[in-house]
């Protein structure tokens, strides 16, 4: 699928087999064409989860996801990045990753799923606005940024 998927210029291939197989992942890394950068980890929970993918040099671009692992794990993952030499980037959720993601190095990008920022903006005052394919953090708000619209959120309460 590599070789296809180079004809039609993509380079990004996300999780072509599971994260837990390390060895899969390193032997697609190993041939797919160099223009294709492999990539998993958003279903990493804890610190080893990355170090794995790391260690055994499955990964391009490893990915975690901030609603996996909180803010905690996306920064051993991003220390661990750092020491491997190798970019970071967030899986979903912008709004939650925006802050953490501009003081670490590794971070390469950003995903921005459509989905995901809908719900952002749906149910967060201070979800940030993409401009210029770049989202900026708004320095004035605590934290980061973001508080629960609870009157909206009240719309999608579950009731037992």
């Amino acid at each position: 699928m590599a070789e296809k998927f180079n004809r039609l210029n993509v380079i990004w291939y996300e999780e072509p087999v599971s994260q837990n197989d390390a060895r899969g992942l390193r032997f697609i890394r190993e041939r797919v064409p160099p223009a294709i950068e492999v990539t998993a980890g958003e279903y990493g929970f804890i610190g080893d989860d990355f170090r794995i993918l790391l260690e055994s040099g499955a990964v391009d671009v490893l990915m975690a996801d901030i609603t996996r692992c909180g803010i905690t794990g996306y920064l051993q993952a991003a220390a661990l990045c750092a020491a491997h030499h190798i970019p970071l980037s967030s899986h979903c959720a912008p709004a939650l990753h925006l802050h953490p993601s501009c003081a670490l190095a590794p971070v390469r990008h950003m995903e921005y799923f459509h989905d995901h920022v809908r719900i952002e903006h749906l149910l967060l005052d201070g979800a940030p606005e993409q401009a210029g394919g770049f989202l900026i953090p708004d320095l004035t708000r605590p934290g980061i940024g973001l508080e629960l619209k609870a009157a909206d959120a009240e719309n999608y309460a579950l009731r037992v």
